[in-house]
C-alpha cells in the first residue's frame, strides 16, 4: 500500500491541532465571578432604657410587617404617660374658664405627647416582611438605647457585588440580565440582574484568595437575583458565581 507524502500529512496535522485549539476554547466555560450574597435587612434597636420583658421570635423565624417582635418593660414610663394625661385634661377644664394661659396649655400638651411617644417605644414591630436573622438578647437584660434586639431580613431581596477589571466594564450597563450559579447546589443556575456599577475604581477586595488578582484596579457591580429567589434558596453568606456576557476574565 502505497503511503501518503510526508509534506501532505503537515497540512492535516496542522488542521487537527488548530480544531483541538478551537474546540477547547468554544467548550471551555465561562470565566465566572465570584460574589458572597447578601439580604436587604434591618437592624431594630431599643429607643429608650428598659428591661426587656419579651422576645417574641426565634432566628430564622418568618415574620410580618407591624408584627410585635419585642416588648420592654415600661412600668415608669406608663405611670409618666398616665400622670401626664390627667395633668392636662385637669388643667384644660381649667383652662375654659380662663384659669390657665395658652403657654401652660402647650407646655402640659407638649409632655402629654412626649409621654404618649415614648410609650410607643416599649415595644418594637418589624418594619418589613421577612426572616428573623438574629436575636441578640433574652427576657430580663437590660438594654440602653441603641442596643440591638434582633435583625430581621427579606430574605427575597438578595443580591451580591462581582468586582470586575476595568476593561470589561464598558460592557455592562444597570438593567443587563447576567446569570448566576450556585456551587453548593450542582452548579444550579439563577438569572440575575445588574442594579449598579460603582462609579469610582478601586482594588479587589483582600477576601480575593491570590495577591494578583487583590493588586488589579475593578470596579464593584451589584447584581440582583431578587426575581430568581421566591423559593428563598439563595441566603446571605453563600457565595454565586456570575458570568458575564462573552465573558472573559
Amino acid at each position: 500500500m502505497k503511503r501518503p507524502p510526508k509534506k501532505a500529512l503537515i497540512p492535516v496535522a496542522a488542521l487537527l491541532v488548530a480544531g483541538a485549539v478551537a474546540a477547547y476554547f468554544l467548550l471551555q466555560p465561562p470565566f465566572r465571578y465570584a460574589g458572597t450574597l447578601e439580604a436587604t435587612k434591618v437592624d431594630l434597636s431599643a429607643r429608650l432604657a428598659a428591661a426587656i420583658d419579651e422576645v417574641r421570635v426565634h432566628e430564622g423565624d418568618r415574620v410580618k410587617q407591624g408584627e410585635t417582635l419585642a416588648v420592654f418593660d415600661c412600668s415608669d414610663y406608663k405611670i409618666a404617660a398616665r400622670l401626664a394625661h390627667e395633668n392636662y385634661a385637669r388643667n384644660l377644664r381649667l383652662a375654659k374658664i380662663g384659669s390657665v394661659s395658652a403657654e401652660t396649655m402647650d407646655h402640659l400638651r407638649q409632655q402629654k405627647d412626649d409621654a404618649d411617644v415614648r410609650l410607643s417605644w416599649c415595644s418594637i414591630e418589624s418594619p418589613i416582611d421577612g426572616t428573623v436573622l438574629t436575636r441578640y438578647h433574652e427576657p430580663g437584660e437590660w438594654v440602653t438605647p441603641g442596643t440591638k434586639i434582633v435583625t430581621v431580613a427579606n430574605i427575597r431581596d438578595i443580591w451580591a457585588y462581582i468586582y470586575v477589571p476595568q476593561p470589561r466594564v464598558a460592557q455592562l450597563s444597570p438593567g443587563m440580565k447576567l446569570r448566576g450559579w450556585l456551587p453548593e447546589l450542582n452548579n444550579r443556575e439563577f438569572d440575575g440582574t445588574i442594579l449598579r456599577i460603582n462609579d469610582e475604581a478601586e482594588f479587589t477586595p483582600k477576601n480575593v484568595q491570590t495577591q494578583a488578582e487583590r493588586e488589579r484596579l475593578v470596579f464593584g457591580v451589584k447584581v440582583s437575583f431578587r426575581d430568581a429567589n421566591a423559593e428563598e434558596i439563595l441566603k446571605p453568606g453563600m457565595t454565586i458565581e456570575v458570568a458575564l456576557p462573552n465573558a472573559k476574565p
